[in-house]
């Protein structure tokens, strides 16, 4: 069960978009930043093929700007 987290760096005026369609995702906990245009977020996926699936979904977010592994 890999759980990994990332810093979510979303597109200038595009956070709440990303943040919805994030929570959307059964894998996913997002958390927005108060003081950062950016959100926390913690995948947890059955094994790493799934978790690079994931990955791929996530980064073909239009309102997706970059995915930092943390």
């Amino acid at each position: 069960m890999p759980i990994k987290s990332y810093l979510v760096h979303p597109i200038s005026g595009k956070k709440e978009e990303l943040f919805s369609v994030l929570k959307k995702m059964d894998e996913c906990e997002v958390v927005p930043a108060k003081n950062q245009d950016l959100l926390a977020l913690v995948t947890d996926t059955p094994n790493e093929q799934q978790e690079q699936i994931l990955k791929e979904r996530i980064e073909a977010i239009s309102s997706l700007k970059l995915l930092s592994l943390v």
